[in-house]
């Protein structure tokens, strides 16, 4: 399998962090956001990997280079304006030669098994990971007296799943993207109409998106508390 990480396009929302690094060069646990997802992909035998890139993108050829180092080989797809997730997708389907496609959003960190969402693909065209939804705030719980009885801090909210921003595509319906928009908003909700998308529910697993200086906080403390693993 190949992969694509939507490195681009994500460089202006932890400002001022990201006023001269893209956010994905920033450091979590001693470690780039992109390349702790590098050696994600590695460890599940995907070695030739298509990073689309944009907003300060030299900064990013100069740190993974051609992958190399990192155990595997790295293209490039670059996008002189944003075109969004579908139209980057669609932009670097020009290097893709294998099917299927693993993509993933360029601030996701996880530890999700690909090879499960390959298998569970099927005769689709898609399948989208899913994971629990976890509240953003803590929840308070009170009895029927009026009294509070436990405070739970963030917890993961049951039988509600996000999307996780990892993907396995067929490489044959990668020409129905948009040259430019989200896949989310394109291609994704079109495949489910059409029944060609399937859901991977992901209990068990470590998933963070790096949103704001909090989420990039909370993931650097994380890997610093597990020895940068």
């Amino acid at each position: 399998m190949q992969g694509i990480i939507l490195a681009g396009g994500f460089g202006k929302r932890l400002a001022p962090l990201t006023s001269e690094v893209p956010k994905p060069l920033l450091p979590v646990g001693g470690k780039p956001i992109l390349v702790r997802q590098i050696e994600w992909l590695r460890g599940h035998g995907i070695t030739d990997i298509i990073l689309a890139v944009g907003y300060l993108r030299q900064k990013v050829f100069e740190a993974v280079g051609d992958g190399r180092r990192f155990g595997v080989r790295i293209f490039y797809s670059v996008e002189e304006e944003p075109l969004g997730t579908g139209g980057a997708v669609k932009n670097a389907s020009l290097f893709i030669t294998e099917d299927p496609v693993v993509v993933v959003n360029g601030d996701v960190l996880t530890n999700i098994p690909v090879d499960k969402m390959v298998e569970a693909l099927g005769d689709a065209e898609g399948a989208i990971a899913l994971v629990p939804l976890r509240s953003p705030y803590g929840i308070v719980e009170f009895d029927s007296g009026g009294f509070i009885t436990r405070f739970r801090e963030k917890p993961l909210l049951d039988g509600f799943f996000i999307n996780a921003g990892v993907y396995v595509l067929r490489r044959r319906v990668l020409q129905e993207l948009p040259d430019r928009g989200n896949i989310e908003e394109t291609l994704f909700p079109r495949l489910a109409q059409q029944r060609r998308l399937r859901a991977v529910v992901f209990r068990d697993v470590f998933w963070r998106s790096v949103d704001s200086l909090k989420d990039l906080e909370e993931v650097d403390r994380f890997f610093a508390g597990n020895n940068g693993n």
